[in-house]
């Protein structure tokens, strides 16, 4: 009996011994890092490989809007002046080029019309004086003033009906086509472009100065991407180079594009322009529209670690590497890129030579956070 107590007493003592290792071993352990038995180790299935490296192509996200270069941005105004009559204009219209979008009305339309008349009237009789002039001069019967007092009336009065004339074709009226009897109050305002209006700014009775926008009209043919670069980021695109452009309503929907002009200057907040023109325009992109941008940048070699090793934890990546036999460390990690599966790792260095959990990582960050619980 002495015996058999003996033996109890000294599984007792061992069996405690064990637990207070066990109970060491569990207190050693750092806030980031965890310990595995062999049975969880079995459960878990953990999976290590090394950083491996492979060819990343960056990815440079940036933003700005549609604009319109100045030649396909079109305001019409009246160069004379006057009262809106009529017109079927809205935003968004499509508008042919010559098409009437506008009728015009007012009195000075008529007086340029009469005045034009009146002096080509005038010119006609001088022109005859002047020839009857010459003819007198030359057997002697008319004074050379007088003659060259007829040629300078001649002159002046060609120089004022050629200018009330192109007046007449400043406000879409054909001079050839008016006579004392076909005088109107009337001018036609005429698309000069084939697009769509963007603005109309005026009203049925409304005086138009000749100052005054009355409509914009925008041809879509080269309408086109405004993007603001970062001045660091400048140098790193070029002429030619392919991006894609989606808007945050539709971030599925791509819109290649094709940069055409970077800018060489750098404003206040430090960007540049960049300019870039769509393959293929959409009808739904409007002038004034932002939009998102994606340019890919040369690809270069890279230490990769595949998606399943990082594991996000408030709102940071980590990864779990080997520092023992069933003893895993968490470690803070910089990703830049993402291609095929794989992230680029910038902080290279704290993971050099490691062995990194690429299967499991999640196991392991519910097992050291259930034993910080505890």
């Amino acid at each position: 009996m002495k015996n058999i107590f003996i033996i109890i007493i000294s599984f007792i003592v061992i069996s405690c011994k064990k637990e207070i290792q066990e109970s060491k071993t569990e207190i050693v352990l750092k806030e980031n890092e965890v310990s595995l038995t062999d049975a969880q180790m079995k459960n878990a299935n953990i999976e290590t490989i090394s950083m491996s490296e492979k060819s990343i192509s960056s990815v440079l996200k940036i933003n700005g809007k549609i604009d319109v270069p100045p030649q396909n941005l079109v305001s019409v105004s009246v160069p004379l002046g006057g009262y809106l009559r009529s017109t079927k204009l809205l935003p968004g219209m499509h508008v042919n080029k010559g098409e009437v979008i506008a009728v015009m009305e007012d009195q000075q339309y008529i007086q340029l019309q009469q005045d034009y008349l009146v002096s080509k009237a005038k010119l006609v009789y001088a022109e005859k004086e002047s020839a009857r002039q010459n003819d007198l001069n030359q057997s002697q019967a008319s004074s050379d003033k007088v003659t060259q007092m007829a040629q300078a009336e001649v002159l002046s009065l060609r120089a004022m009906t050629n200018g009330l004339a192109e007046k007449l074709r400043l406000i879409n009226i054909n001079p050839n086509t008016i006579s004392a009897s076909k005088i109107s109050q009337k001018i036609n305002i005429l698309a000069t472009i084939n697009g769509f209006v963007s603005k109309v700014n005026v009203n049925i009775g409304k005086y138009i100065s000749p100052s005054e926008v009355m409509f914009e009209l925008i041809n879509p043919t080269d309408i086109h991407l405004n993007i603001k670069v970062y001045e660091k980021d400048v140098a790193k695109l070029k002429i030619g180079q392919k991006i894609i452009a989606y808007t945050n309503a539709e971030p599925n929907k791509k819109h290649e594009c094709e940069i055409i002009l970077i800018s060489k200057d750098v404003s206040a907040d430090g960007t540049s322009e960049v300019h870039c023109h769509f393959e293929d325009y959409d009808k739904t992109l409007l002038p004034g529209m932002y939009m998102n941008a994606e340019v890919e940048l040369n690809s270069s070699n890279s230490n990769t670690l595949p998606e399943e090793s990082i594991i996000n934890f408030e709102g940071k990546d980590y990864v779990y590497i080997e520092i023992a036999n069933q003893k895993y460390q968490m470690i803070e990690v910089q990703i830049g890129e993402k291609e095929n599966g794989f992230l680029q790792i910038l902080n290279v260095i704290d993971l050099r030579n490691k062995k990194i959990v690429s299967q499991g990582a999640y196991t392991l960050l519910m097992k050291m956070k259930n034993t910080e619980e505890e």
